[in-house]
């Protein structure tokens, strides 16, 4: 019968503390959050495709920008949480419009990328999370086409799933920072013609490396 009550009473224990660790994790790891976006983008046909148009595999590199925002739920220090993001980049490649090699294409450019997706962390320190993510994205690519004659501006959707891994920081109990790096693959499109119109999708693939800078805080 002692033995009984001691495991009761340390069961009771244990259930009462529950609720405080997870009140201990900072602030700053959950709720509503929106922050802002900055780093490295490169975007390049995949292991499938042959790139070697100009005799050399291709990566078109730029400044990626944007923001994101997400809601993020405790479980004791174990964290899971929702997110959203729209992000531009600068990525561009120019090439003759004349050259058949590029089908009349002079410019492409990396246009407006959406990602939705989940993520869950464990918090290593009190203010450290390390976390891994994973979603759908939509991407766009911009084209300037030619017919030989007359110039428009066309685009590529792109459609895939993106997975990633960071670090997070706490800065104080609402404000934080994070780094992150991100691979997306892009395994259909269809192209939408200037007048409005859009082919039927087809199948791609088009790998997508990112290595992301982040702040933002809660609400």
């Amino acid at each position: 019968m002692r033995t009984l009550i001691l495991g009761l009473a340390a069961a009771g224990t244990a259930l009462s503390a529950a609720p405080a660790m997870a009140q201990d994790v900072n602030p700053a790891f959950t709720g509503f959050r929106v922050g802002a976006l900055a780093g490295y983008d490169g975007i390049r046909p995949g292991s499938t495709q042959d790139t070697d148009l100009d005799g050399d595999d291709q990566t078109v590199n730029g400044l990626l920008y944007g923001v994101d925002a997400g809601y993020d739920f405790a479980l004791s220090n174990f964290l899971i949480g929702v997110e959203g993001e729209y992000t531009g980049s600068t990525g561009k490649v120019e090439t003759a419009r004349t050259d058949p090699n590029f089908f009349g294409f002079g410019s492409v450019s990396t246009g407006r990328d959406l990602y939705v997706g989940a993520r869950a962390g464990l918090l290593v320190a009190p203010t450290t999370l390390a976390y891994v993510k994973g979603g759908y994205t939509n991407a766009r690519l911009n084209v300037l086409a030619s017919d030989g004659t007359v110039d428009s501006r066309e685009n590529f959707e792109l459609n895939g799933y993106r997975l990633g891994a960071g670090i997070e920081q706490a800065i104080g109990t609402r404000a934080y920072a994070k780094l992150e790096y991100r691979y997306s693959n892009y395994n259909n499109a269809d192209f939408q013609r200037i007048d409005g119109s859009t082919t039927s999708q087809f199948d791609i693939d088009t790998d997508r490396h990112q290595v992301v800078a982040g702040v933002g805080i809660r609400f």
